[in-house]
């Protein structure tokens, strides 16, 4: 099949890029409500519907495969200004863009084909992997177990924070068989037997549906299941295959930044009165609140900055590969620059998202101001594997050369 029939395959619309009109539009009509959403807890399913239909979660697949072909670096530009308009909505899409990068880009054997081809018609794929069990440190195994039966499999297990199922169409889970091999199936989230439960009752990111995922002998396809052993560069066989998701996060965090420099400028500009030692009549003309917006704005700045930065180096990283899987050293070097700007971007959205009450005093504390939300979306954000444990191992690499940990998200 030539390219020009593969594509054809996949007549939709055009996948809105960043700095196009078309995108902007998206951006804004994600934007709008979005501190009302916050404050009622109304989930974003027209929202994600929105996304959907412009087919935004085909970003990173090759034209040829139904997509837009773009570059890391251009993806996660495109978290930061997600994470702006509504940083719910941008972690809502991290787990598909995560199932994107690891089975939709190019496989050997074309294995990628029948998910890139999902992911192109506009599905949105959500994430059931974490578990509540006593083997984190050292271990990685699930209680989800999968087990024949018929011409297939059944599921049966219990996930939490499954981060975005709630909206999506399909959900990956991380499963074991009966022999112990790991295994990826992907399902419809309305399939017999999967139970959605929007129990998230976190303080922050509170319309991500990050709740629990049931399944009862929920059915699974044989070719619905990817063995971590037979997947062909796909899956999880990847080294530092998480260093994609955390950053992701980290692009989101940085785009929480920005939405906080915007709302403290316009809360300046609003401002009727000021303290009454303050250096200047308006607080607009106040050099100590100018201050203040300024480096909220500069923290910005830095936060984008290295995200595209560590984005480069995880684009080297996928440039490297042969056979579909990367060159180690190239995939450590894009773990560590994740890392780094994890362990900055963290602390600069803490900072700036208690800096914005400076510049608006005791008023600006106000519930239906919902202010408070940048710093509790980047706190909840943050949360996500602990800064300190980045640093600490960027540290030891750079005193003895150890690599950072290859499991997790680095």
């Amino acid at each position: 099949m030539t390219v020009v029939a593969r594509a054809a395959r996949f007549a939709g619309p055009a996948i809105p890029r960043l700095g196009s009109p078309d995108f902007a539009a998206l951006l804004s009509e994600i934007a709008a409500g979005a501190s009302e959403r916050d404050s009622a807890r109304v989930l974003p399913h027209e929202q994600i519907g929105l996304i959907r239909r412009a087919r935004l979660g085909a970003l990173r697949l090759r034209e040829e495969d139904g997509g837009a072909g773009v570059s890391l670096r251009e993806l996660f530009a495109t978290v930061v200004a997600l994470g702006e308009a509504d940083p719910n909505v941008a972690q809502i899409l991290r787990n598909h863009f995560g199932f994107a990068e690891r089975f939709g880009q190019p496989a050997p054997n074309d294995a990628h084909r029948r998910w890139a081809a999902l992911i192109a018609g506009g599905e949105i794929v959500g994430l059931a992997m974490t578990e509540l069990n006593g083997r984190n440190v050292g271990g990685v195994d699930f209680d989800t177990k999968l087990s024949v039966r018929g011409d297939g499999y059944v599921l049966n297990g219990v996930k939490y924070f499954s981060t975005g199922s709630l909206f999506a169409d399909h959900v990956m889970v991380r499963a074991q068989d009966l022999s112990g091999r790991f295994v990826t199936a992907v399902i419809p989230t309305t399939r017999e037997g999967v139970t959605l439960v929007d129990d998230w009752d976190g303080f922050g990111q509170r319309l991500t549906g990050t709740g629990t995922t049931r399944f009862d002998d929920a059915p699974v396809r044989r070719d619905e299941a990817v063995f971590d052993d037979e997947s062909r560069g796909q899956g999880y066989d990847r080294p530092y295959h998480g260093s994609f998701q955390q950053l992701f996060l980290t692009a989101i965090v940085a785009g929480i930044i920005r939405a906080a420099a915007s709302d403290a400028a316009a809360l300046v500009r609003r401002r009727a009165r000021s303290f009454s030692f303050a250096p200047a009549e308006k607080p607009a003309d106040d050099p100590i609140l100018q201050q203040a917006v300024g480096e909220i704005a500069s923290a910005a700045f830095a936060a984008e900055a290295a995200v595209l930065a560590a984005a480069d180096a995880l684009d080297r990283a996928v440039a490297s590969r042969t056979d579909g899987a990367p060159d180690f050293a190239a995939a450590h070097e894009g773990a560590l620059a994740a890392a780094k700007a994890k362990v900055i971007v963290d602390e600069l959205a803490i900072r700036s998202g208690s800096k914005i009450f400076d510049v608006g005093g005791a008023t600006s504390t106000k519930a239906s101001a919902n202010l408070d939300r940048h710093w509790r979306n980047a706190r909840t954000l943050a949360t996500h594997n602990p800064a300190a444990y980045k640093a600490r191992s960027v540290g030891q690499h750079l005193i003895s050369g150890e690599n950072v940990p290859l499991t997790g998200f680095f």
